[in-house]
């Protein structure tokens, strides 16, 4: 439809939507937000509205619509933004009222699943962060952007340390250059919403320009980011995309941080993945990260979160956290309090976003005001505790009384949600606000005072005080009295019966009355802004106290979940040792059912005596438990946490590679021994001496043979690696690799014992030095349900097969294994051996003399046989 042909309202929606076709518009249209069109089809499939349609007088055709009263804003926008939707609202930008032309609409804002302020599109435990990528000329450019708390962070390197980060941080939104998304896809994988933007936004010009501009410096040396070219390209494309979605009210993004490499342990998203750190693998699992969470206040959540991801590699950070997790041990006192003012602290870091983009509620003040309160008194019990870090937090908060006392003095103690309610500023900050609250409040009283004031004075009893809408409030008197009607009241209006009268004094006080409830509300929200500016000034002090608060809280859910536990502290220092005694995992011991307790186990690995330990046993024995709390145990000591054991002794960790539990990617076309491959590959490739390197069952998506000597190079390779030593745990069904002790001196077999009694088998879930021979799978098939006359039959063919294997090393022949009756439902062989022609071709094959035999002659034999089986 040509835009000559629409009404000027719909001109004015087509101008606006060619700005962003790509959004959702949401088009305000008095008290209602509209949509039209493939927008309204998008709205009301995603929120469930009614989809109606308008005839286009005049014109063929209909026009979609689809709308929502305005103020369900809060309800409806998180849901398109949740569905991966980019949504540009437009408002009104003047009072209709005011105008007798068409209402001037413009677009406010431009919401995207990676730039979301509003609490009810986001999770308060969890980071939103926007991501941009830059592929430079020899490695990748990752920058990272919550703007719901400012925080602002740089990396570059491999793709595979790319995909790590992203994995890690799970944005919400990728944007890339125009033209790179596929490229995108490809190495990190479709999970992502990808947006891309035009190629000037991803230049260094543009970066350089954008970020000194921002942060009012001349460079950005002092940021330690100026060598990462990639990094501040990304960085500089993330604020060109802030200007493009009109949030230019950023002074909460204070800095740009570096995500340093080197000081953190690496997990890639495999192992992430494999160890169930944040999300459980099945719905109805428990993941690490929910064992350990005790946190009161949501910084303290979403940091504990970046702990379990970014697990420290330096001992004496982590002696440090160590120290202050087990004062909470040693002062009863001190975690009370931190219990008792923790809770009451909210959401801190966000609010002060809020303040910087001029969006915090008058309520979200108020508990600014209670989060001070509570921030002065942790600060005073740190400044005081005995412990250094304790100290250092303490030091580094402030109360910022200034501004306590302010919020204190101009709110009133319960304002509403919304400024434009009213009844947000308190009395005695304006004395213009007190008296219009006292003329709305008191209206009637004040005027029946005047109307006896009045009647006393000039003796006319029935004088009466009315309002009309011609000429406002008058003083009415009977004819009878007229005569005794002062000199100075005006009179307005004779009707039959009584005459109309108005004086100064009401004319004043109508003037006063009728504007009262505007004025009100217009002194609230000057008076308001005003203190939302005096705010502004304390962001940075604001967003250290944050960052405290979130180290404080994060220590206490630590100790928390220590002290209930019965978690020990561990030794942490720079050997190779890795000594865990009676350990537990910390996850599934909290799943145990009442009255059994988790059976601990030892495990010790270095790199002189013990550096691969080879785990056989049975299938439901507790092998991949047993290599998942190991990893474990060694992540939360290397995060400053006790650990789930009597006694642990970890020598850093560098990086922690799991190939753990089947993985398969059907949708993706790889199967699972492919995706075993790649990890495995992954993990070859990414080795150093301090990592720690977990197998389970590798190989068993292949054949036995491929999967035996697959797992054999990999122990190898592992062992006589010239770059070091990595400590390992292999779990395996694969018997044969036992033989390996017998050759590598660093090989140690060991497996996880049962015992059986009447025919049955008990998981004694107890690892044991030596080698298992028996997996007892039969036995698992029957307790997990499999009909009787199956297992029978299994552990017929079972015997027949280690009979026959015991003969000589001959493999058996399946027609052996058939049933008794002969029965072609069990006939586990694809030929029939008495058929003449196999005989023949196994006759003419038994009869060549291999060791004579020329290429020739070969490849003559090979076509007799083929004449054989086609009969040509």
């Amino acid at each position: 439809m040509a835009k000559e042909e629409v009404t000027p309202m719909m001109k004015q929606f087509y101008d606006l939507k060619a700005k962003h076709p790509d959004a959702v518009l949401l088009f305000r249209c008095g008290d209602f937000y509209e949509t039209y069109m493939e927008d309204a089809v998008t709205a009301a499939r995603i929120l469930g509205i009614t989809l109606t349609h308008r005839s286009n007088k005049g014109r063929t055709g209909q026009t979609e619509m689809a709308g929502f009263p305005h103020h369900a804003l809060d309800t409806y926008l998180p849901r398109l933004v949740r569905a991966g939707k980019r949504v540009a609202i437009c408002d009104q930008l003047e009072d209709p009222k005011l105008t007798k032309k068409l209402v001037k609409r413009g677009i406010t804002e431009l919401v995207t699943p990676g730039v979301v302020l509003g609490d009810s599109a986001l999770n308060s435990r969890e980071n939103n962060f926007l991501a941009a990528v830059h592929f430079g000329k020899s490695s990748i450019g990752v920058a990272l952007l919550d703007i719901s708390t400012g925080e602002f962070l740089v990396a570059e390197g491999t793709p595979e340390y790319a995909d790590k980060l992203l994995s890690n941080f799970s944005p919400k939104e990728v944007l890339v250059v125009r033209g790179q998304k596929q490229r995108v896809q490809e190495l990190f994988g479709t999970k992502y919403y990808v947006f891309e933007l035009d190629d000037w936004a991803f230049t260094e010009e543009t970066a350089k320009e954008k970020l000194t501009r921002h942060f009012q410096i001349k460079n950005l040396k002092g940021f330690g980011v100026d060598h990462l070219k990639a990094a501040v390209v990304s960085a500089g494309a993330i604020m060109c995309y802030l200007e493009q979605t009109q949030h230019t009210q950023t002074g909460h993004i204070t800095r740009l941080t570096r995500i340093e490499e080197d000081h953190y342990v690496r997990l890639d998203r495999f192992t992430v993945r494999n160890l169930e750190l944040i999300h459980p693998m099945f719905d109805d699992g428990k993941s690490l990260l929910d064992v350990v969470d005790r946190t009161l206040t949501p910084m303290g959540a979403r940091s504990l979160h970046r702990w379990l991801l970014f697990p420290l590699r330096s001992v004496k950070d982590i002696q440090q956290r160590q120290d202050g997790v087990e004062y909470f041990f040693k002062e009863p006192e001190f975690r009370e309090l931190c219990q008792d003012e923790l809770c009451k602290i909210g959401d801190l870091e966000r609010i002060v976003s809020k303040i910087a983009v001029g969006r915090v509620t008058p309520r979200e003040m108020q508990q600014l005001r209670m989060a001070l309160e509570s921030v002065g008194l942790l600060r005073e019990a740190c400044i005081h505790a005995s412990n250094k870090q304790m100290q250092e937090i303490g030091l580094k908060m402030d109360a910022c009384k200034e501004l306590h006392d302010r919020i204190l003095h101009d709110l009133l103690p319960d304002p509403p949600a919304l400024l434009n309610k009213g009844g947000v500023i308190a009395a005695g900050v304006c004395n213009e606000l007190d008296e219009l609250r006292s003329i709305s409040t008191s209206g009637k009283s004040y005027l029946q005072h005047i109307q006896e004031r009045e009647s006393e004075a000039t003796g006319i009893p029935s004088l009466k005080i009315g309002f009309n809408n011609v000429f406002g409030y008058y003083i009415e008197v009977r004819n009878t009295y007229k005569q005794q009607v002062p000199a100075e009241w005006i009179r307005k209006q004779t009707l039959v019966q009584a005459e109309r009268y108005i004086t100064q004094e009401l004319k004043e006080y109508e003037e006063k009355i009728l504007g009262a409830e505007d004025r009100i509300l217009s002194l609230e929200t000057k008076l308001y802004n005003e203190l939302v500016s005096t705010a502004n000034q304390f962001i940075a002090l604001l967003q250290r106290n944050a960052l405290q608060i979130a180290t404080l809280d994060c220590l206490f859910s630590l100790a928390e979940v220590s002290r209930t536990n019965r978690y020990v502290r561990p030794v942490v220092d720079d050997s190779m040792q890795l000594d865990i005694r009676q350990g537990r995992h910390p996850v599934i011991e909290t799943l145990m059912p009442p009255g059994e307790e988790y059976v601990p186990n030892d495990v010790s690995l270095d790199d002189k005596e013990q550096q691969i330990i080879i785990i056989t046993g049975p299938n439901m024995a507790g092998k991949s438990a047993l290599l998942r709390q190991t990893a474990l145990i060694a992540l939360l000591a290397q995060i400053g946490s006790f650990v789930p054991a009597e006694s642990a002794h970890i020598g850093i960790v560098d990086k922690i590679f799991t190939r753990v539990g089947a993985s398969d990617n059907i949708s993706m076309g790889e199967s699972t021994f492919m995706v075993e491959m790649s990890e495995a590959a992954n993990i070859m490739n990414n080795l150093t001496p301090r990592s720690l390197v977990l197998f389970d069952e590798l190989g068993r998506g292949t054949s036995t043979y491929d999967g035996i000597s697959i797992a054999w190079a990999i122990v190898e390779y592992l062992h006589e690696n010239p770059r070091g030593n990595a400590r390992t745990l292999f779990a395996t069904h694969y018997h044969e690799l036992n033989e390996m002790e017998k050759l590598f001196s660093r090989i140690k077999n060991w497996n996880v014992s049962v015992k059986e009694v009447n025919n049955r088998v008990v998981f004694l879930r107890k690892l044991m030095r030596g080698g298992s021979e028996h997996s007892f799978g039969i036995h698992v098939a029957r307790i997990a349900g499999m009909p009787g006359n199956i297992v029978k039959r299994a552990e017929q063919i079972l015997a027949d097969l280690e009979a026959n294997n015991a003969r000589n090393g001959e493999r058996p022949r399946m027609e052996q294994l058939a049933s008794a009756d002969g029965k072609k439902n069990v006939q586990l062989s694809f030929f029939q051996l008495d058929d003449p022609i196999l005989k023949q071709i196994r006759d003419e094959l038994l009869g060549i003399d291999v060791n004579n035999l020329t290429p020739i002659e070969a490849l003559n034999k090979l076509n007799d046989i083929q004449k054989i089986l086609t009969g040509k």
